[in-house]
């Protein structure tokens, strides 16, 4: 199910910042050679990304799912002078992939790239955080949530992508295993009286949380 339109989508990015000029080539790279090219955030969800971190100005950001690092570039734009972004992915290729551009960049001394299973890494972090971006295993976003919920600080902010998953979720029947984890997760989120949320009809969905 299409559930942005293609039209509106190239209108939005018309209208939103340019991409630097790393940024675009990741873009470009990933769409051009990676099998699951779908999963990059992309230009307006990029942008919003960038954008939201430079108005938060958070010290410490967690990312779960790095894929081939252009939403961590994004995220890192908001960092504060000194401030660190983790960001946690599980398959090598694309974290090495990820970890060239992240060397490439003007935020290279402010990203740590870890390897292996988010489940496992985020307990050894040890840190506080202002802004955590889920966009990892579909079904491990319920674990992830409740996993670094209590790590994040007052008024900090969750992003969780996909969570209109391909518009599935919007099935009278959810039958695909991704989907039914979203729509699981979207409930979880809805019925945690610690958090105010907003779902927003960006790209593939993203899930806005605010810790109260």
């Amino acid at each position: 199910m299409d559930i942005v339109n293609i039209a509106a989508e190239a209108y939005a990015s018309n209208f939103s910042f340019e991409e630097d000029d790393l940024l675009h080539e990741i873009n470009q790279y990933t769409t051009a050679t990676h099998d699951n090219a779908h999963m990059l955030s992309g230009h307006v969800q990029g942008s919003f990304l960038s954008l939201l971190s430079t108005l938060l100005q958070p010290s410490r950001i967690l990312e779960i799912g790095t894929f081939t690092g252009y939403s961590a570039l994004c995220l890192a734009k908001g960092l504060k002078p000194g401030g660190m972004l983790h960001t946690i992915e599980l398959r090598e290729p694309d974290a090495a992939t990820a970890k060239s551009y992240f060397e490439r960049s003007v935020y290279k001394n402010n990203i740590r790239l870890h390897l292996g299973d988010a489940n496992e890494i985020i307990p050894t972090l040890n840190e506080q955080w202002d802004i955590v971006f889920i966009d990892a295993d579909k079904t491990g976003y319920i674990s992830y949530y409740d996993l670094i919920l209590p790590a994040v600080k007052q008024n900090g902010v969750i992003i969780a992508d996909n969570t209109l998953f391909h518009g599935q979720v919007l099935e009278e029947n959810i039958s695909g295993k991704n989907a039914k984890a979203v729509h699981a997760f979207n409930e979880h989120v809805k019925n945690d009286p610690g958090v105010q949320q907003v779902l927003l009809t960006v790209r593939d969905g993203l899930m806005l949380i605010r810790k109260l």
